[in-house]
Order: structure tokens, then C-alpha cells, then sequence
């Protein structure tokens, strides 16, 4: 149940709280008018609709980066193991190969880690393919192709970690969700008529405000899929090269 709990935060707070104080304040002042809602479909709806369609993009492309990332780099290993290399040398190249898998999700999980880490890890391995080319001869290139596949998967992972939805229009979005029980709440009291139940008011401003400002927070958990904080976040264990 708790999972389901996490679209609760700081904003819904605030929006709750926003839109319980502006139909008091018009109950309180009087205020009610009837102006046509497009605009706050248009103000809101749509741009909301278009960021959420925009983080779960990126969520499928995130799907598919993983899991070329994943068959690449496990190419690799296969190409190390049936090599003629030493079973030390075998040993060492696959410590290095997981040694980069384990880098690269360490960094997509923690958002203030730097990736110079995954690239230190990706040079060590290229630098070791290299160092037994007289040894792996012709499956030398082969290993090389897939490894930059592994290094193209990865650094598309990395984009889409660090550059999320335009800032601009999600704050534009979050301010006008934040503002909307100003505009709505005197047009649903119009419509409700002051003679019937205050509480009626009440309820219909609250839930709107609270659906609004719940798909805005889905979009902002949805845009980062590598937490493991929501429902839909990507599970990065299944990606891992030993899978459990």
C-alpha cells in the first residue's frame, strides 16, 4: 500500500491545501462568476498530457538502451570465456565486464554520481581487449564491435539521466495546477448555486486538484526511471549480467 502512497508529497500538500482555502475565501467574499473552462485545458491539460507522454517515452527508450547495453556487453564475455586466453586472464576480463555493468547502474541510481566512473570502467576493459590481441586474433574486432555497442547503450543511459523534461514547462504546468482552484472554484460555485451545500463546492475543487497535481507528480517520478521509487520505475536488476 505504501507504494501507492508515493505520489503523496510536499505539492500535494500544498495544492490540498490551496484548494480548500480559495472556495472559503469566495464563500467568505461572495465571488462567483461563469467563464468557459477550455482555457484551463489548455493551460494545463495539455501541456501535462504532453509531458507525461514525453517521461514515458524516455521510459521505453530507457528499456531499450538496457537491454542492448545488457546483450552487448554479455557478447563480450562469451567472446572472453571461449577464447584461448590463460584461465587467469578469462578471470580478470569478466571482473571487468561485470566491474562495468555494476558501474553504469550504480550511476543511473544515484543521481549525484559522476560517470567518469563508468568511463574509467569501459577504458580498463577496451585497454584489456587490447593488450590480448595476439592471443584472440580475429575475435579481437568482433569483441570490439559489440563493446561499442555496449559504450553507444550506455551513453544514451546516461543522456537520459541527466536531461529530463523541459524545466520550463514543468514549472509553467506546476504553477498554473497551483493556481487553477482560483479560476475554477467561482465558476463551480455558479454552477452549484450558493444555495445548495458548501461541502458540494468543497469536494469538487479538492478532487480536481488533487487528480491534477497526482498526474504531475507520476510524470515527475515517471522522467526519472532509475530510483526505484516508483510504481513504474525500471527494475535494473533484471538487466544485470548475473541475474538473480
Amino acid at each position: 500500500m505504501s507504494r501507492y502512497l508515493i505520489i503523496l508529497n510536499r505539492r500535494t500538500l500544498i495544492a490540498i491545501l490551496i484548494s480548500t482555502l480559495i472556495p472559503f475565501a469566495c464563500y467568505k467574499l461572495g465571488v462567483n462568476y461563469n467563464i468557459d473552462l477550455t482555457l484551463i485545458s489548455i493551460a494545463i491539460i495539455f501541456p501535462l498530457v504532453f509531458t507525461i507522454r514525453g517521461a514515458f517515452r524516455r521510459r521505453e527508450k530507457a528499456l531499450e538502451h538496457l537491454s542492448l547495453f545488457r546483450a552487448s556487453l554479455k557478447t563480450v564475455e562469451n567472446i572472453i570465456s571461449s577464447s584461448k586466453l590463460e584461465l587467469e586472464e578469462i578471470n580478470d576480463g569478466i571482473e571487468l565486464i561485470h566491474k562495468s555493468n555494476k558501474g553504469l547502474f550504480e550511476f543511473l541510481v544515484n543521481s549525484k554520481e559522476s560517470a567518469k566512473i563508468h568511463d574509467e570502467n569501459m577504458q580498463e576493459l577496451f585497454e584489456f581487449l587490447k593488450s590480448k590481441k595476439s592471443v584472440l586474433g580475429g575475435t579481437l574486432q568482433k569483441a570490439i564491435r559489440f563493446l561499442k555497442d555496449t559504450i553507444d547503450s550506455a551513453d544514451n543511459l546516461i543522456g537520459i539521466h541527466n536531461h529530463r523534461t523541459p524545466i520550463s514547462l514543468k514549472a509553467y504546468c506546476l504553477i498554473f495546477i497551483y493556481i487553477f482552484p482560483l479560476i475554477y472554484t467561482p465558476t463551480i460555485i455558479n454552477k452549484i448555486g450558493v444555495e445548495n451545500p458548501v461541502w458540494l463546492t468543497y469536494f469538487i475543487v479538492v478532487l480536481s486538484e488533487f487528480i491534477l497535481i497526482s498526474l504531475y507528480n507520476i510524470q515527475d517520478q515517471m522522467e526519472y526511471p532509475f530510483d526505484k521509487e516508483g510504481l513504474d520505475d525500471i527494475d535494473l536488476d533484471l538487466f544485470k549480467l548475473t541475474r538473480k
